[in-house]
């Protein structure tokens, strides 16, 4: 079992302030819960740009790769057909379904990529603060302290100035 530190905040002013705070005294930031997206916070939280896109293109290019090199094969090896006097590798004839395997491989993956990388597979286990805590205010997750000596001081100064709530739960 590990002890978390659950802040909330009415505003977002208070929420991004709060972030800064944790980081310059090293709270550990385990995660920051919001109604909306917040602009700034995640650079506040320091984390890096998605890779989702490139995941995209691989996923696209290995759709074209498979769609090219099924269609040439069914057409030259599996199956040839002399059609009106046609080549076997027609390859303007392997656009559009080219083109829908590109896409098709692109989304599948992505969202399977998505899902993975937020850990939303069957069997996982997601964990909140506490049910609707998003639907009207901000939270702050934070882990363990570094120094003993700084715990009691940052949870007055959360307290007195900033949050609204904050409670310590046991995950």
């Amino acid at each position: 079992m590990t002890t978390v530190y659950v802040a909330g905040f009415e505003r977002e002013e208070d929420l991004r302030a709060a972030v800064k705070a944790a980081k310059n005294s090293r709270w550990p930031v385990l995660e920051a819960y919001t109604p909306y997206p917040v602009h700034g916070l995640s650079e506040d939280l320091g984390l890096h740009p998605s890779q989702l896109g490139k995941a995209c293109f691989v996923f696209g290019i290995l759709g074209v790769v498979l769609a090219v090199v099924l269609q040439y094969w069914v057409t030259t090896t599996n199956w040839p057909l002399n059609i009106g006097g046609q080549p076997w590798n027609s390859l303007p004839a392997f656009l559009p379904v080219t083109f829908e395997m590109m896409v098709l491989f692109a989304g599948l993956g992505l969202v399977a990529t998505w899902l993975m990388r937020c850990r939303l597979y069957p069997g996982s286990r997601s964990w909140s603060p506490r049910r609707g805590e998003t639907d009207d205010r901000f939270v702050l997750v934070l882990g363990q302290p570094v120094a003993v000596t700084d715990a009691a001081e940052f949870r007055g100064h959360l307290r007195d100035s900033l949050a609204t709530t904050l409670e310590e739960l046991e995950c």
